[in-house]
């Protein structure tokens, strides 16, 4: 079991630290991380800890934000798709859940800088403005979800199959 509980430990870590390179804006493994911490770790509290302190530390070096919270409460809701999909989901529920989290993550994330960045109106269509301006970024987010929750659940289930170890015990 320590086994495992280290194999999805660092690919989790390996995924956050992806942030730290070049990519495309908003192309991240940020949601993924999430859905696979929340679908493969049976403890709860280290289902929401290991993605939460892997993107904190990544922050320590990309830089601390007024946004963070709903970042992290964004991350968090993903953890509980995650633990509702389960062990082994098929590929339509992951990009589900995936797509789920790239909205999910837009609408929170946009109206945080909505309401603190202060680059608009604190109205309707300062809110509108706000969301249309982001529209540009979501390709990106969707396409950073998917790929790295493929990269993710993908690989985990070829390291499953190569070391059955990696399989939970029940």
């Amino acid at each position: 079991m320590e086994l495992r509980l280290t194999t999805i430990t660092g690919m989790i870590v390996f995924a956050a630290l992806t942030r730290l390179l070049p990519h495309p804006p908003n192309a991240t493994a940020v949601s993924a991380i999430a859905l696979f911490a929340g679908a493969q770790l049976s403890d709860r509290r280290l289902a929401f800890l290991v993605p939460l302190a892997a993107l904190f530390l990544t922050d320590l070096v990309l830089g601390l934000h007024q946004g963070m919270v709903f970042v992290y409460a964004c991350v968090a809701a993903m953890v509980l798709v995650g633990a509702a999909l389960g062990e082994r989901p098929n590929m339509l529920k992951l990009a589900g859940a995936s797509l789920a989290g790239s909205v999910l993550f837009f609408i929170v994330t946009n109206f945080s800088v909505f309401l603190f960045d202060g680059l608009y109106a604190q109205s309707l269509s300062g809110l509108a403005e706000c969301y249309v301006a982001a529209i540009p970024f979501f390709h990106n987010t969707a396409l950073g979800d998917l790929f790295f929750t493929g990269a993710l659940f993908g690989g985990f289930e070829l390291l499953r199959r190569a070391v059955p170890a990696l399989s939970p015990a029940h």
